[in-house]
């Protein structure tokens, strides 16, 4: 692994291999983790299935005790953004869940999250999810070798604010590898040809956070979940992709 004049880590043919069995392993969990979500779990519930499946898949679970966090998954629900705390919530019919996961797989991190339906949602929610999934692919699509670190942000942007949603500004997608958080950050917002060249080797976590309402959050009293400041419904798409000479691979699909 090398480090570009910018900070960002260029990984190796070799990391890139490891990163690519981590996204399979994550996505596989996240696969039958969705698939077990019905009405009537708790969070809590929802995330000790992810515990079991991070045990089964014999890897670790990247978030919990990171910077104390206490669950294995960020699960966030309708107004909730990221960072959900699992607890008592019973999920219902009707709610949207966002399930945040990562794992390390032979010290490297993989990281991903969908934001899913349980049962009937009305369908401007429904539209919400879609136009949030669409943004992410807008956003992975401008992760090319020479094109700049902000055309992935302002990708997303102008898809988002195009269909009348807004996108979160304090939380941002990021680097990733030996560390869960490396260079750089990578806002869901801003214009387009700024920041550092994108070049191979680079692997991003791209994740836009979509409101229905006002981008504007407030982080509850547990110190982590954040919701959306005027209480309307938040999606969260996330892939954690490589940049190749034939343009970005996702490694967790």
């Amino acid at each position: 692994m090398m480090k570009t004049s910018q900070g960002i880590r260029i990984k190796s043919a070799n990391e890139v291999d490891i990163l690519r069995k981590a996204g399979k392993i994550l996505s596989s969990i996240v696969i039958q983790l969705q698939g077990s979500l019905t009405s009537g779990m708790t969070t809590k519930d929802i995330d000790a299935r992810a515990e079991e499946l991070i045990r089964k898949n014999k890897v670790a679970a990247a978030f919990k005790g990171y910077r104390g966090f206490p669950g294995v998954a960020c699960i966030s629900v309708n107004e909730g953004v990221v960072h959900g705390i699992p607890d008592k919530r019973i999920v219902k019919d009707g709610d949207i869940v966002s399930l945040d996961i990562g794992i390390v797989y032979e010290g490297y991190y993989s990281d991903t999250a969908v934001t899913v339906a349980v049962g009937n949602i009305l369908p401007e929610v429904q539209r919400l999810l879609d136009v949030a999934q669409a943004s992410l692919y807008r956003g992975i699509e401008q992760a090319r070798v020479g094109n700049r670190l902000s055309d992935i942000s302002f990708a997303v942007q102008s898809f988002v604010e195009m269909h009348g949603f807004s996108v979160v500004r304090d939380f941002v997608g990021h680097g990733i590898g030996r560390a869960l958080h490396e260079e750089p950050e990578i806002p869901n917002y801003g214009r387009a040809g700024q920041g550092p060249v994108l070049a191979e080797g680079m692997v991003f976590a791209i994740e836009p956070m979509v409101n229905f309402g006002t981008h504007r959050t407030k982080v509850l009293n547990d110190g982590w979940t954040v919701v959306t400041e005027d209480g309307k419904p938040s999606a969260h798409f996330e892939h954690t992709i490589v940049i190749t000479a034939q343009g970005p691979e996702i490694l967790t699909k």
